[in-house]
């Protein structure tokens, strides 16, 4: 746009400077008429052999120059009236241009305020759910931190501990989705579920095999435990089933029971949203029929089968309704009554592998 008004202008001065020429040339004519009056031109009529012009010559030449100052002067203003709209259309598309990008500025800087004050709220939303820091990773597990920085060995068993529902104010609430078994959910230093996934990972090394040990609190303070060798998990596509080997301890082997249908080993995990706990449609316990296993223990997660006799992921205060049930260990018994258990830790720790 700026070319053409350059152009307009460069013509504008060379129309100037041809009429401002002619203008030139008319007066130097009439100069020269004014010296040496024009001679009539030859005529073939007439009886002296001259004749005279219908219009003097001089008001010829003064009517030519005033036509074609006229149509200089109409030109000139039609080329600046052009210029001018020119200018002013020039003008007001670049005030548009401007108006338009003041308004995309405008609307970047207020979608760069909504990310930046979302990305906000996620990160504090994300501290406010987990309530702690990320831990540095110094090994695959506790026995590989022991072997390889000696300093963070502070007893003689390194243990993971896997879930610990106790008395505490308030209490950890187990009645959770599955995602959240997964993911894990609590406080490590406190009551906590440490999760599927990291539990896969960490039982399923190479060349490695783990222990898993239960440790039991009745009400009345008494202890016991039940510790099984080979423990691993499958993957999150068989849905984290248990596999159990040889049992040892004090409290029975609850996980297996007194016979196949009370068997939870090899049980896919479940959870309130998700069930594989193979009461299908449902399971007849005593003279009562039941669903769900994981609605029965107050919607808790655990590797149910048919319900079977251990479920560590229920809560004491669960007792308070009849329609739910408590940490439950049912070959843990004294005089033929289980105990009522207020407290259980479950951990893991690496064991020596056969050569």
């Amino acid at each position: 746009m700026w070319t053409t008004y350059f152009i307009l202008l460069l013509l504008t001065l060379l129309l100037f400077s041809a009429c401002s020429e002619n203008s030139s040339n008319f007066s130097h004519s009439e100069t020269l008429n004014d010296e040496a009056p024009l001679k009539p031109p030859k005529s073939t009529v007439g009886a002296k052999g001259w004749d005279t012009c219908s219009i003097p010559c001089d008001i010829t030449v003064k009517l030519l120059r005033d036509e074609k100052h006229s149509i200089c002067g109409q030109l000139q203003q039609s080329l600046l009236a052009f210029g001018r709209s020119t200018r002013k259309l020039m003008r007001d598309v670049m005030e548009e241009q401007q108006r338009a990008l003041d308004i995309l500025s405008n609307q970047v800087a207020e979608l760069m305020t909504k990310v930046q004050t979302l990305s906000s709220e996620v990160q504090r939303s994300n501290t406010e759910m987990y309530g702690i820091k990320p831990v540095q990773s110094h090994g695959r597990d506790c026995s590989d931190i022991k072997d390889n920085l000696w300093q963070w060995y502070l007893k003689s068993q390194v243990e993971f501990t896997l879930s610990v529902p106790k008395t505490q104010n308030p209490p950890l609430r187990f009645s959770r989705s599955w995602a959240d078994y997964s993911d894990g959910f609590g406080n490590l230093a406190g009551e906590h579920w440490l999760g599927l996934k990291k539990v896969f990972q960490i039982v399923n090394q190479k060349d490695t095999r783990f222990q898993l040990h239960i440790a039991l609190v009745s009400k009345d303070d008494i202890t016991s435990y039940a510790s099984y060798d080979d423990f691993h998990l499958d993957n999150e596509t068989l849905f984290y089933g248990i596999h159990l080997g040889r049992y040892a301890g004090s409290a029975g082997d609850a996980f297996r029971g007194y016979d196949q249908d009370q068997n939870q080993d090899t049980a896919p995990f479940s959870a309130s949203d998700v069930d594989n706990d193979g009461c299908n449609p449902s399971c007849l316990l005593g003279n009562r029929t039941v669903e769900s296993c994981s609605g029965l223990h107050n919607q808790t997660g655990w590797w149910f089968n048919q319900c079977g006799l251990a479920n560590l992921n229920s809560s004491p205060e669960d007792t308070e309704s009849s329609q739910k049930t408590s940490i439950l260990w049912d070959t843990w018994r004294q005089n033929g009554v289980a105990h009522d258990i207020k407290a259980v830790t479950m951990k893991i720790r690496r064991i020596p592998t056969n050569n």
